[in-house]
């Protein structure tokens, strides 16, 4: 598709000139560069909550933000009216912001190539409203029909269709459709008049409403999100205290995403503030360690044709056999520190600048059987699924809670516990990584990473992983 042709084109008239025109007077008062940011977004979400649908709510938000870069100072602006005058008031406001000697040779406008990683013909969007409401009945009869002591289902649908366009003063143009859908279960068991029990499952990524047909169906999620809940009826309270924690292929990577993956993120870096700032080249993790962040691999959810800056989205390896190799880097930390930029430049919406973020983070699988990386356990904790955590960038101190754990007994899997949280850093805790498993698996497609107050989808994967050395901390 030619820009011409584009979304914005279309519905908003803009042209090639008016872009140029709009840097233009972004950069009337000097700076090293600039970007004008056009996004528009309908919305769909749907809940039910004890067989009843009880909210609907559909809308759209569209805007442009501008940005200019002068040194370090970042000059940014945005408005949610697309009329010419309001476009061009931005960018003056993010011009005085931003002000400095002009270092800037413009060049005409160029569209970047072409590619798509969700082809998405028909898009969730797209499909009646109908459609949409007869997936969450579906999660609601499934998790009630999986067990009779599931007492209470609420089941969430929402989708997005969200197009982008991205003008640069280095000639850049850029555009792209990007949709996404994900489907929530949340089940409530409860025995014997015992206290109620809770479990969570679900997913979606960059695909058409017909996938909730196929792999990613509502009974698939609602059966998982019914069996972790009667699994915590019988869970005993974790114990506390160092011990050896294997963790399970999938989701738990999200321990990966937060222990690391921040810490990675290139800002922090060169601002000296991360654990593992001025550490490329050096050894941070145990040689079974190699960590990617990929924003390249199909229909996921943190997959991107184009980041927010308008650059292709990268394979980029983070961590090779336990060397750190790189950080994520956006415009702005690659030109003030020199380093190729890895198109990792986003942002939550056009009322915000972007920032170096993850896509989809993973740990590469190893050799090991997974049976019998818990068989090489006498003792320790099985946990294959989190709720949450948090960690401080600067130390690369975390906490994550478990929900779903089992003890490991003479390398068998035991009864079920609750309770457990997961104490550590960052960087030591890879240290002490002994096994890593065949069996690397990406989680569903629930993940939503947060930053300085802004939201983006991501995704998350690791192998089952033995370490050697980890703190819990329980209730028991």
């Amino acid at each position: 598709m030619r820009f011409s042709d584009s979304f914005f084109a279309r519905k908003f008239g803009l042209t090639s000139a008016d872009l140029e025109a709009y840097l233009g007077e972004a950069l009337a008062n000097g700076g090293d560069y600039a970007d004008v940011y056009f996004e528009y977004v309908a919305t769909t979400s749907l809940s039910i909550d004890e067989g009843i649908v009880k909210s609907a709510n559909q809308g759209v938000s569209l805007g442009v933000g501008v940005r200019v870069l002068a040194g370090e100072k970042t000059g940014y602006a945005y408005s949610d009216d697309l009329s010419p005058e309001k476009i061009r008031q931005a960018c003056r406001t993010a011009s005085c912001i931003a002000h400095g000697p002009s270092k800037v040779e413009r060049t005409g406008l160029e569209e970047g190539s072409r590619h798509d990683l969700y082809p998405v013909l028909r898009a969730p969007a797209d499909a009646t409203l109908a459609e949409r409401v007869a997936l969450i009945h579906r999660a609601d009869r499934a998790a009630r029909e999986f067990d009779s002591r599931v007492f209470q289902v609420r089941a969430t649908y929402a989708d997005s269709l969200r197009h982008v366009l991205v003008a640069t003063s280095d000639g850049g143009l850029n555009f792209d459709r990007q949709p996404m859908a994900r489907i929530n279960v949340t089940a409530l068991a409860r025995k014997d008049g015992g206290l109620p029990q809770e479990g969570y499952a679900g997913g979606g990524g960059r695909v058409a409403l017909d996938a909730f047909s196929t792999d990613k169906t509502p009974e698939r999620y609602a059966r998982e999100a019914a069996r972790q809940a009667i699994v915590q009826l019988d869970a005993a309270a974790a114990p506390a205290g160092e011990t050896t924690v294997v963790l399970g292929p999938g989701w738990p990577g999200v321990l990966l995403h937060e222990a690391v993956g921040h810490g990675l993120e290139a800002d922090f870096n060169r601002k000296g503030v991360s654990a593992f700032s001025n550490r490329i080249g050096q050894k941070v993790a145990s040689e079974l360690c190699t960590v990617i962040d990929d924003g390249t691999i199909s229909d996921r959810r943190g997959s991107i044709n184009i980041d927010d800056e308008g650059l292709p989205a990268g394979k980029n390896v983070l961590i090779e056999n336990g060397v750190l190799r790189g950080y994520l880097q956006d415009r702005l930390s690659s030109r003030l520190t020199g380093a190729a930029l890895t198109g990792s430049g986003r942002r939550e919406s056009y009322q915000y600048a972007p920032m170096p973020r993850m896509t989809n983070t993973y740990m590469l699988a190893g050799v090991s059987d997974p049976e019998e990386i818990v068989r090489s356990v006498p003792k320790g904790l099985y946990c294959a699924n989190f709720s949450g955590g948090s960690v401080d960038i600067t130390s690369g101190n975390f906490v994550f809670s478990a929900s779903e754990c089992y003890e490991i007994e003479g390398g068998k899997l035991g009864r079920p516990v609750r309770g457990a949280s997961l104490i550590g850093n960052g960087p030591e805790a890879l240290k002490y990584v002994s096994m890593v498993g065949n069996d690397l698996a990406l989680d569903e497609g629930i993940g939503v990473c947060g930053k300085e107050g802004q939201s983006v989808p991501v995704g998350v994967g690791i192998p089952t992983v033995r370490i050697d050395r980890m703190t819990v901390g329980g209730v028991a």
